[in-house]
């Protein structure tokens, strides 16, 4: 233990972030899965936490082994790794297990899933990371530089769009601004997002004809028009969600129940995924909901402090486009929980309870860590990263 301890290197603040929200991880999946342990565990409350910690522990075996790694080893391995993704992604959307009205996993041995979508979204980030840096000196051109960049957002996100419209349109926004940080002229980013739009619309037309085509369509529209209209004249059963996350979070007021008192954790769907920032609030307050926010926060100042380092290169690309992707994902699942945008069914990064999602989150910031390390014990050699 002690062996591994003196090996974790990279920026601490970032390693003391990641451990605080763990821990609120598991204390709020230990409350809110109270209802789910006693329908399918006869009542055993820890078979979640313990299932959530061990998956929490081998997420944080993934990170540190990730960022053990020599950050310019990722370049290569993030270029083959995409050419597994789309294949992946393609797979799925035929054979995928049905998982809210859309095939979204991929069946694996011993009972267990694989989100697609999950590597699917690392992998794209890693290869516009390497694209940006090779490309700085013909940046401006539109077929030697913009092409190759738009193609496989395109591809990715489209394969991601039918199954999951949140996570499609979150990674395009993403790859936007890599690209604006990039230095990608602007006249081809919102070309690219008019693109985007048209291939969009264009797509739920014909799905209005072969409804199959996109089975969650009804789903999409009836969570914004639920959003949009006056509550008084909104379906209860449709809006049943986030009636039941407003009244967590007003149960909590300023400082909250404390943990493993929450009530609304009995009547909230998906109170330790989803919704889990209400579950959170209404133990912790809000107070802690802003605590929680704040870590978030510090997370992404500490990547930006990482790329004002290195700025332009490989290594840069990757810490800005991993770290905005995260924050913005749980910027994204705060906000559905506060009823600020429609519900779109994200997790909460580390907070919420998974596997292939903590899984992916860990390599994430295991990358990040890892460019941080790097930096922290060469300082003088920062050109050599400049054209990895």
């Amino acid at each position: 233990m002690s062996k591994i301890l003196r090996n974790i290197r990279g920026d601490k603040v970032i390693w003391a972030v990641v451990i605080l929200l763990s821990i609120f991880s598991l204390l709020t999946v230990y409350s809110s899965t109270g209802t789910l342990a006693y329908k399918y565990q006869s009542g055993n409350t820890e078979y979640y936490m313990m299932k959530h910690f061990i998956i929490l522990l081998f997420g944080f075996l993934i990170m540190y082994l990730t960022h053990l790694i020599k950050f310019t080893y990722f370049s290569r391995i993030f270029q083959i790794a995409l050419y597994i993704a789309v294949p992946l992604l393609i797979l799925t959307l035929f054979i995928g297990l049905d998982l809210n009205e859309a095939k979204r996993v991929l069946p694996l041995p011993f009972n267990l899933t694989f989100q697609t979508s999950d590597l699917a979204k690392l992998t794209l980030i890693l290869y516009l990371a390497r694209l940006l840096s090779k490309k700085q000196e013909n940046i401006k051109d539109f077929k030697s530089a913009f092409m190759p960049l738009m193609i496989p957002v395109l591809i990715v996100c489209g394969l991601i769009l039918p199954a999951n419209f949140s996570t499609a349109a979150m990674l395009f926004v993403t790859s936007l601004v890599l690209m604006f940080i990039g230095r990608v002229n602007l006249v081809y980013i919102f070309s690219l997002v008019g693109i985007g739009i048209v291939s969009f619309i264009l797509l739920l037309l014909i799905a209005g004809a072969n409804p199959e085509l996109l089975p969650r369509q009804n789903t999409w529209k009836t969570r914004v028009v639920s959003f949009f209209q006056d509550e008084k004249n909104v379906d209860s059963d449709k809006n049943y969600q986030v009636e039941q996350a407003k009244i967590a979070i007003a149960e909590g007021g300023l400082i909250g129940k404390f943990p493993g008192n929450s009530t609304q954790r009995n009547f909230l769907p998906h109170p330790y995924s989803d919704f889990i920032f209400a579950i959170f609030i209404e133990e912790c307050g809000l107070a802690g909901g802003a605590f929680l926010v704040l870590l978030y926060l510090i997370l992404f100042y500490r990547v930006v402090r990482i790329v004002s380092r290195i700025p332009r290169n490989f290594g840069a690309f990757m810490a800005i486009g991993l770290g905005f992707s995260l924050v913005f994902q749980a910027m994204i699942n705060m906000a559905v929980a506060v009823n600020l945008i429609p519900v779109t069914g994200q997790p909460l990064p580390l907070i919420s309870m998974g596997g292939t999602s903590i899984w992916f989150t860990s390599i994430s910031l295991g990358v990040i860590l890892s460019i941080s390390k790097e930096i922290d014990t060469t300082p003088e050699n920062i050109e050599e990263y400049v054209t990895a």
